[in-house]
């Protein structure tokens, strides 16, 4: 399951930053809507999206320890949804971002407590 959660979170942050660094323009007029628009920011955050994304995927696809990386997305997880609660009246979808990224943040914070508990070390 652990690695099922870290694929899922891995596409999800893979689909969004490959938007986010390819169509900027489609990224910011359907999800990140926050002015004033900032095409090189939302470049920068698509390749992070990807860095995260593949962070996740890779280890799966190699067989490889998740813990590490499982931790790394959380702590991102957990500041991109505190900027999102500091920042709600900036606009944005807030029922929907804050459900998503809350979800996403105890997905991984699960796929933690799992891994330790597979293997402690």
């Amino acid at each position: 399951m652990t690695r099922v959660i870290a694929v899922v979170i891995g596409a999800f942050e893979l689909i969004t930053g490959i938007w986010s660094f390819l169509a900027p323009m489609s990224f910011f007029d359907n999800v990140a809507n926050f002015a004033p628009r900032n095409i090189h920011l939302l470049h920068d955050v698509g390749a992070f999206q990807v860095g995260l994304g593949f962070v996740l995927i890779l280890p799966v696809v190699l067989r490889a320890p998740l813990r590490v990386p499982l931790i790394a997305v959380l702590v991102a997880s957990v500041l991109h949804l505190f900027s999102h609660v500091e920042d709600i009246s900036l606009g944005g979808h807030t029922i929907t971002d804050l459900s998503v990224l809350t979800f996403m943040c105890v997905a991984l914070a699960i796929a933690i407590v799992m891994d330790v508990r597979a293997s402690p070390a």
